[in-house]
């Protein structure tokens, strides 16, 4: 990260990705969204060449998902489908891909093995909540946040040791301590243990601790692509999706290599779907809007921090300045 394609992010919408009254989605529909926005993205005329840019029939791939809106908002199965559909196409063995989380419980309502050969590796870090078994012990951050008794916060293990390239699936969410679930929040609170004491209070230390961790070695060489699927999301009360009411259907994907550009896009989807709900901003910063009132989109748990995104790219992820992010849109 940022990768060959720095400040670049291409958006593939179409209309017929997905049934908003049903959420259903079209997989066959967003298979071509994805080759669209793969060939955009390179500048290559077929698939195979797109992905081989990436990936190498020798590698060991982790596809992160992000599932903790599910089992209505999550990474799709249908894109993650063809994800590995593409990865198998250039030769890379089905045994060599792992789709993965942090929580198997939040897997397990998803059903990823019914849309993916058998011998993709299922895999989530926590079978039971707060097990330590799925983190490495010698890679992690440590910091003090409150006088709290456990100070460190440990890689996947897989990440740090098994893993030779990370292709990164967020979902497309409002969060209600970070501003956004992107890319950036995708790959770094996803990639580690015990981050949830840095959101415990209405001031949080969200805003430095995503780039942090996103920064992190080996995560910023081994996560080689940005896959966000926009096809649904979540506008309040994320990253959770417990209010219907709050859930949006942009009908979208965005591809890339800078996930700071990616998340700059999203933090625009996410203030634009809310302007047009006449709800405050994410950059809202009034203490009479903090409460925990989830059903009040004017009211939120904790200060916002989608400033997040620009600090990381202060640490060198990615591009955040708009005038400088190169937009590509695709409709089908």
């Amino acid at each position: 990260m940022p990768g060959p394609y720095k400040g670049q992010v291409v958006r593939v919408h179409s209309d017929a990705s997905i049934d908003a009254s049903t959420a259903i989605v079209n997989r066959a529909v967003v298979k071509q969204m994805l080759s669209n926005g793969m060939r955009s993205l390179t500048g290559d005329s077929n698939d195979h060449d797109c992905w081989a840019r990436f990936i190498s029939p020798q590698d060991v791939v982790g596809i992160k998902v992000n599932c903790s809106g599910s089992p209505h908002i999550m990474s799709s199965p249908e894109l993650v489908a063809a994800i590995v559909e593409n990865l198998t196409a250039i030769g890379l063995p089905s045994k060599n891909i792992w789709i993965y989380e942090r929580f198997a419980g939040q897997m397990r309502s998803v059903g990823y093995d019914r849309y993916v050969p058998n011998d993709v590796h299922i895999w989530a870090a926590e079978q039971a909540r707060d097990s330590i078994l799925g983190y490495d012990p010698d890679t992690y951050v440590e910091v003090d946040f409150f006088g709290e008794e456990d100070t460190r916060s440990f890689m996947i293990r897989p990440v740090a040791n098994t893993f030779t390239k990370i292709i990164n699936v967020p979902k497309m969410k409002e969060h209600q301590a970070a501003g956004v679930t992107g890319c950036l929040k995708n790959i770094a609170y996803g990639d580690f243990s015990n981050m949830d004491r840095s959101h415990r209070f209405a001031k949080t230390n969200t805003y430095s601790f995503i780039g942090t961790l996103a920064s992190v070695d080996p995560i910023p060489d081994k996560t080689v692509l940005n896959i966000m699927d926009g096809l649904s999301g979540v506008w309040h009360a994320g990253p959770f999706s417990e209010y219907p009411q709050f859930r949006f259907y942009p009908k979208q994907i965005m591809v890339g290599t800078d996930p700071v550009a990616m998340d700059r896009m999203l933090i625009d989807i996410i203030e634009a779907k809310r302007k047009a709900e006449n709800v405050v901003s994410i950059f809202d910063r009034s203490p009479e809007h903090i409460g925990s009132d989830n059903n009040n989109p004017n009211v939120n748990r904790f200060f916002r921090e989608p400033g997040h995104v620009e600090y990381a790219s202060k640490l060198g992820l990615g591009v955040y300045d708009a005038s400088q992010i190169k937009l590509k849109v695709v409709e089908l």
